[in-house]
């Protein structure tokens, strides 16, 4: 009788080492994951270098759902965002307001990590929380060499976000008309985009540049055969 309580008792010992191992194990974890995180943001890239080599995971979030490259392409950390990718981050993980590292270095701009996610199988397809492309804010904000990486890379020129609007309305609407909005006009045209696609209300790209007076695109529309 003796024997059976202290087998019983020896098991329950085990049993609270265990779940001690276990708790200070997941404790470890949560510190070298909160490392990464801020060593992404920091963009100290040996230390996050080294923070994988001791167990840290490689597409740890933090509150808002973004993952240590999604933290990295925020402050455009190249280097931090080149070794995250190199060991296996999720270039297409999206955050709690669907921005993920593809999505946000093509709206940004920020050209380098873009080119690093296109290699990495960035999802050409998925769509951030408006329902357009990387492309369409790329459009939008005129940055130039973004539009022509991604029109490359494959992306729909054509596809329509939530508000009815293309790559090609959004760099007229929402554009300045200037030389960068214009020459990303130039591009979506050659790469075939649809001139003559309005938007919700009716309204041709030709129409919202007259209205504009952007010149130089309208020029360009009607050189495509825009109505």
């Amino acid at each position: 009788m003796n024997g059976t309580r202290t087998w019983w008792w020896r098991i329950i010992a085990s049993l609270f080492v265990i779940i001690a191992l276990n708790r200070e194990g997941a404790a470890e974890t949560a510190m070298l994951e909160t490392e990464l995180l801020s060593a992404a943001r920091q963009g100290n890239a040996p230390e996050v270098s080294a923070l994988l080599n001791r167990g840290a995971k490689v597409d740890a979030r933090d509150e808002s759902g973004a993952t240590a490259l999604l933290i990295a392409t925020h402050e455009n950390n190249i280097e931090a965002a080149r070794v995250l990718i190199a060991a296996g981050a999720d270039v297409n993980a999206k955050d709690r307001i669907e921005d993920s590292p593809y999505l946000y270095s093509g709206a940004r701009g920020h050209l380098e990590i873009l080119k690093m996610t296109l290699a990495h199988g960035a999802d050409l397809k998925s769509t951030n929380r408006y329902g357009g492309t990387a492309l369409i804010p790329a459009a939008e904000r005129g940055h130039v060499e973004t539009v022509k990486t991604l029109i490359e890379a494959g992306v729909a020129v054509d596809h329509v976000n939530r508000l009815g609007w293309t790559a090609l309305l959004e760099a007229i609407i929402l554009g300045n008309g200037g030389d960068r909005h214009t020459d990303i006009v130039r591009l979506l045209i050659e790469a075939g985009a649809d001139v003559d696609l309005a938007d919700g209300d009716g309204v041709t790209p030709l129409a919202h540049a007259s209205r504009r007076g952007f010149r130089a695109i309208e020029r360009l529309l009607t050189a495509a055969g825009a109505r």
